[in-house]
């Protein structure tokens, strides 16, 4: 099937949408709906019947996420329930030396600032780089490290800017001056391929809500194999050990694997629905993906730059797109500018003190269209 066929397949958004918000929550593909409704039907009429398949399922995601990124080894994958738990999981598991320190940027999404500045009850600090204002926002970030780093922690792609980082540069930096990368990339998966070994990083995490187009409610974690029994942990439960199905064990030998960050039992449901959603994101391709919003994006840029007084705040060049474009119109009350691009049916966000627009590779030209006469009508 062709991808035209397949995304008139997969997507049936309501006609009265124009849909320009997937950094925020994505729409589901049919398919992910239909797996709901089956393991919705096996647990009325059967229970759990056929757990035992429902556990293929758990095994077939872990091997699509260890894909998705390029781990190693499936047994580098984690499945929690969101990002901010499995940065919770990284910060509240270093065993911390008062007056280390944390760098990362002042764009980084509360997730990715909160659970690190709980850590000053350890006498860690964190400090928080302007990137806004260099050319080159990843030697911005290496130029505040010092001794004392233990950490640097970064999105792949701010969630307000769309700002891209090089995580290859920081993370070759990390690796040679012993420090450690945590990358959130909750706005990089599904959206831009992504490497976590060729970024050397020790931790990346991200929920399926995104890019992936999957659920609220489960999430991957990696942690490097080398580092994993390193990070305390701080939930225990009959999942996490060792030989999880031998409910007569008596001693806590604790999983080798990342399942030892998975402390009870699985959010089955998410399970099946992000393994669907993540079977059409192979089936298409991230290179077709990534191409498709690149060029989604570079539509709407340059049908936008035409407007009076707008101000871009996401990049403006090609090789800097990601899949969001956020920008204001100078005397304009963007809070009310954006409830009534809402009320319309333009489907957005308010980031950044402007209007954030994310199409997804489906996003039709038309649909961008659309979207573009009801801005103009709306200023």
């Amino acid at each position: 099937m062709n991808i035209s066929a397949l995304i008139s397949k997969e997507f049936q958004l309501d006609s009265n949408i124009n849909y320009l918000n997937h950094a925020a929550v994505s729409p589901w593909p049919c398919r992910t709906a239909e797996a709901v409704k089956r393991f919705a039907h096996e647990n009325i009429h059967y229970g759990a019947t056929n757990y035992l398949a429902w556990l293929k399922t758990e095994t077939r995601l872990r091997e699509q996420l260890c894909r998705l990124i390029n781990a190693p080894s499936v047994d580098d994958i984690a499945l929690l329930k969101n990002t901010s738990e499995a940065l919770s999981v990284v910060a509240e598991g270093i065993e911390w030396r008062s007056g280390d320190n944390i760098v990362s940027s002042n764009e980084e999404f509360p997730s990715n600032r909160i659970a690190w500045l709980a850590q000053a009850k350890h006498g860690v600090a964190f400090r928080e780089i302007n990137i806004a204002d260099s050319n080159e926002p990843e030697y911005a970030l290496i130029a505040a490290c010092d001794d004392n780093t233990r950490l640097i922690t970064i999105s792949s792609v701010q969630y307000g800017t769309g700002r891209v980082l090089n995580l290859a540069i920081i993370g070759e930096y990390c690796q040679s001056h012993n420090i450690l990368f945590c990358v959130d990339a909750i706005q990089s998966l599904g959206a831009l391929p992504f490497d976590c070994q060729a970024v050397n990083a020790d931790f990346v995490m991200a929920d399926g809500h995104k890019w992936m187009l999957g659920p609220e409610g489960i999430a991957l974690f990696y942690c490097r194999a080398e580092i994993r029994d390193s990070l305390k942990l701080h939930q225990f439960g009959w999942h996490m050990v060792q030989d999880a199905g031998n409910y007569d064990a008596k001693d806590l030998a604790i999983a080798d694997s990342g399942k030892r960050f998975e402390c009870g039992s699985p959010n089955m449901l998410g399970i099946h629905a992000l393994s669907a959603s993540l079977s059409l994101i192979e089936e298409i391709g991230m290179n077709k993906i990534s191409n498709n919003i690149i060029n989604n994006i570079s539509y709407l840029i340059d049908n936008m730059k035409h407007i009076n007084n707008i101000n871009f705040i996401s990049p403006t060049k090609r090789a800097e797109f990601a899949g969001i474009v956020t920008f204001k119109i100078e005397g304009l009350d963007m809070p009310k500018l954006y409830h009534k691009l809402m009320k319309n049916r333009l489907i957005c966000a308010h980031r950044m003190g402007g209007v954030r627009f994310s199409p997804h590779f489906y996003t039709s030209q038309e649909i961008i269209d659309k979207s573009l006469d009801i801005l103009i009508s709306s200023i």
